[in-house]
């Protein structure tokens, strides 16, 4: 297949395989633009529309003679200046926070629920498309007897409305009416409204962003010629672990000469008890240092006690959000999400490795004689990865699975085996669970790796292991593994509830915990 590629003002073919992916098309356009590895690339239409990796081979199968655009993507940083280009603004579509969602946030309460439409038309007329069409009765007969929709069935639904919407308002549908189809799916089958989304229909359509199931299945049926209006390009906000918060609990804090003793007190001490006291003195110095780009790699230098002394990433986080947010993960898993993710995870293809995890996860007393197979919480915290698998980024040459993604989460590592030799060969910086023990379901001791240093877990168990792996993100303000960033946002907003109306997520995201915080309550 030849692609017409523009770059600049330079326009070239490039000839591709059949059966080509994404990523290659992005690595071979380097090649032939003479483009570094590491350049950071977007591609857009002709209308100047972004080309998302989801929807890019059904629009290049539409649009075969398609003239695509790439650019080298802008850095956050270029978000925020106020002098950036009328070329910068026309390549983001950004959404901005209200302070209205900040004050909802501290609450626990979903943002914007109130500008949901009431319109009562929208489920009839979702209903009557899908009656008119071919199709369109088996998806209303799945839900019926299942209370939710498979992820094949789901693309269906998408299509037909989306046929059906392009019939009724031409190729080039309104905000206004896209909204009303994306009101339509939820309020006909309530169990696929995101409850933490501002009008829970976000996954399927998002009028502020152009984002969503139905914007991209309609992107590759139709393209206007117009370009779209330029929009204001936002100040870019933190979420997640990077951002810097003010700490819901916090005991009387040291600085200036007293801060400097307390720090040479801990480096010293044998009593944990007074560790854990002048730790906690010295927080809001900790989370200082480890904010600031220049002095965050010395956070063990200064604090070497988080090496030898176990709890103390729990007890920076509890400080952080309180023992309500902090105990979340272990309270609900068991009973609220370990059930639901297997059952979700039976849906999915199988696979060897697939129906390995599966059988662990539901048998947890069942012993493994030759040990190869994780215990069931482990199990079903990597089926969540099978649900959530890792989207190809621009910057990875090869699209990574999720039994390989695993390894960034979690390494089983021999007794009998140097540790020492191990972290030297490791290469990244972000956090990942050490299980050292004689077998996989047989584990002596947990650690957190974070930059080839060793963090004792308090754990005991894999899943408090997990818990104390995400809390290190926060901690320490690390990002969180670009294979992992669906996994961890789903726990951050879903489970602890941490900007849960603020985060960035994909709609594969939104739309499980739709079917997981639904399926008990409708």
């Amino acid at each position: 297949m030849l692609l017409k590629v523009k770059y600049l003002n330079v326009k070239k073919y490039i000839k591709l395989h059949a059966g080509f992916t994404y990523l290659e098309f992005i690595s071979e356009a380097k090649t032939r633009f003479g483009l570094p590895d590491a350049a950071d690339l977007d591609i857009f239409d002709e209308t100047d529309t972004a080309v998302e990796e989801d929807i890019f081979l059904e629009l290049l199968e539409a649009q075969p003679d398609l003239c695509l655009t790439i650019r080298e993507k802008i850095s956050d940083e270029a978000h925020s200046t106020p002098s950036s280009s009328d070329t910068l603004s026309s390549l983001m579509d950004t959404i901005s926070l209200s302070s209205s969602d900040s004050d909802l946030r501290e609450k626990g309460i979903p943002a914007g629920r109130s500008r949901s439409s009431k319109d009562s038309s929208a489920p009839n007329m979702v209903k009557n498309a899908l009656t008119r069409k071919p199709g369109g009765e088996e998806i209303l007969e799945e839900y019926n007897a299942e209370n939710s929709l498979s992820h094949r069935t789901r693309r269906q639904l998408v299509n037909i409305l989306a046929s059906d919407m392009t019939e009724r308002h031409g190729r080039i549908p309104s905000r206004k009416q896209k909204e009303k189809y994306a009101l339509g799916i939820i309020t006909l089958f309530p169990s696929l409204k995101d409850p933490f989304s501002p009008n829970g229909y976000e996954h399927f359509y998002d009028g502020v962003k152009g984002t969503g199931y139905i914007a991209w299945r309609l992107k590759t049926m139709s393209r206007s010629t117009t370009k779209r209006p330029v929009k204001e390009v936002p100040v870019h906000q933190e979420q997640g672990p990077k951002r810097r918060r003010l700490a819901t609990t916090l005991p009387q804090q040291l600085d200036g000469d007293a801060c400097k003793e307390a720090i040479s007190f801990l480096v010293h001490s044998a009593d944990e008890a007074s560790v854990f006291q002048k730790m906690k003195m010295t927080f809001q110095h900790r989370q200082d240092l480890v904010h600031d780009p220049q002095r965050t790699a010395d956070v063990f230098k200064t604090f070497p006690r988080f090496l030898d002394v176990k709890g103390l990433v729990n007890q920076d986080f509890l400080l952080l959000f309180g023992a309500e947010t902090a105990t979340k993960l272990l309270e609900k898993w068991d009973m609220s999400f370990k059930p639901k993710v297997i059952k979700e995870a039976k849906q999915l293809t199988q696979s060897t490795d697939l129906c390995r995890l599966i059988k662990a996860a539901e048998k947890p007393t069942e012993s493994d004689a030759n040990g190869r197979h994780w215990d069931s919480d482990m199990a079903s915290l990597l089926l969540l990865l099978q649900l959530l698998p890792p989207t190809a980024g621009r910057k990875r040459r090869t699209k990574i699975s999720p039994t390989d993604a695993a390894h960034k989460m979690v390494h089983f590592h021999k007794s009998c085996c140097s540790i020492d030799e191990h972290l030297q060969a490791r290469d990244g910086k972000q956090p990942y669970i050490l299980a050292v023990g004689r077998t996989q379901n047989s584990i002596d001791t947990f650690y957190i790796a974070v930059d080839k240093q060793l963090i004792p877990c308090q754990a005991t168990s894999s899943l408090s292991a997990f818990d104390e792996l995400f809390k290190s993100h926060y901690v320490f303000n690390l990002s969180y593994d670009e294979s992992l960033v669906h996994l961890y946002s789903f726990v951050q907003t879903t489970i602890f509830n941490i900007d849960a109306t603020s985060t960035d997520e994909s709609p594969r995201v939104r739309e499980l915990r739709a079917k997981m915080l639904n399926e008990n309550h409708v």
